[in-house]
């Protein structure tokens, strides 16, 4: 049994898997069948006509080489908008931005506030809920991936009277790669994965019900997204349209999946580093020591190209944005 390491940015590869009795699984199942079914008799508490139908909540600092690819893959997959908090970011970042900010793609947010990621996200529902229909809590180093859908809209539509909703992750490894070239893209030079799912993974929320304030059931809103419906709280559905409690349900290990979170955690060693050495917007403490490369690394056997059926889209379309960055600058 591995040890769980809490506080460490590691939690998600180092959780045991506790053996419970006959009795707390049956207890555990009938829970979730009754928050199950309570979520499946909701009916949206709103049904406002709102500008946008999916957007995108992040919180970045000093990511300026990641921003275009990950935007742009988004806005590929059926994103509309994206609010992006940046964290005391000095990295010419402006520059990465300047066209879609123009365009009323991008919401900039300045948040001088050091590891208060989730006040951050707490100010987005606050600020933006009237404005999208969904929105999703994500890092920069995470890309929403449709397999068996066609894409996010596709999706998320599914769930249209769920109040949350969960998409888990796979984790992917350093390709062997101590140090890259950062202006290649992330998506295609990393494709050794995780095997299976793993339990944890990130939120959207749908903003025509209520998200449940002051709750430490939302101390980690961005994992799962807790709401309230009629003086009731509501755990997140994940992908598979089950209510998630606790640590159950795992991930489906048969069953054909939707869509899933490629999580770009530890990139190359360089990388890994540098994310150390500039700060974490959620953890006040060094999260990404070597030990956790390697050990991240050592889970990730086996190749995934799902997200490469994109590839040549998102290559186009970074390119005429460049031109256009270009245009914009001589002019």
């Amino acid at each position: 049994m591995e040890k769980f390491v809490t506080g460490n940015a590691t939690f998600a590869f180092l959780e045991p898997r506790r053996k419970h009795s006959l009795a707390r699984r049956f207890h555990d199942l009938l829970v979730n069948l009754y928050y199950t079914l309570r979520i499946r008799l909701t009916t949206p508490m709103r049904n406002e006509k709102r500008k946008f139908h999916i957007s995108l909540c992040t919180m970045f600092k000093d990511e300026a080489p990641y921003l275009r690819e990950w935007i742009e893959f988004h806005r590929i997959v059926g994103v509309d908008h994206f609010y992006m908090y940046n964290n005391n970011s000095s990295d010419g970042f402006e520059k990465e931005l300047a066209f879609y900010t123009k365009e009323g793609i991008v919401t900039l947010i300045p948040w001088t506030k050091e590891h208060a990621q989730v006040e951050g996200f707490e100010d987005c529902i606050r600020r933006f809920q009237g404005e999208s229909d969904w929105i999703g809590f994500i890092d920069v180093d995470e890309f929403l991936v449709p397999v068996e859908e066609e894409s996010l809209t596709t999706f998320l539509d599914r769930f249209a009277r769920c109040p949350s909703v969960f998409v888990y992750w796979r984790f992917f490894g350093s390709n062997g790669m101590l140090s890259r070239d950062r202006s290649r893209l992330v998506t295609e030079d990393f494709v050794v994965a995780s095997e299976k799912l793993y339990g944890y993974g990130k939120s959207f929320f749908n903003s025509n019900y209520d998200y449940l304030w002051n709750s430490d059931r939302n101390r980690t809103m961005f994992h799962r997204l807790w709401t309230v419906y009629h003086g009731k709280a509501l755990p997140p559905t994940d992908m598979f349209g089950r209510a998630m409690i606790g640590n159950w349900p795992r991930p489906a290990g048969t069953k054909k999946i939707p869509i899933q979170l490629n999580h770009y955690a530890i990139k190359s060693l360089e990388e890994h580093r540098d994310k150390d050495k500039k700060g974490d917007v959620f953890f006040d403490h060094p999260t990404h020591g070597d030990s956790v490369f390697f050990n991240r690394d050592l889970r990730c056997n086996v190749p995934d190209y799902r997200i490469y059926k994109y590839l040549s889209t998102l290559k186009y379309r970074l390119a005429e944005i460049e031109k256009r960055n270009a245009e914009m600058s001589d002019g």
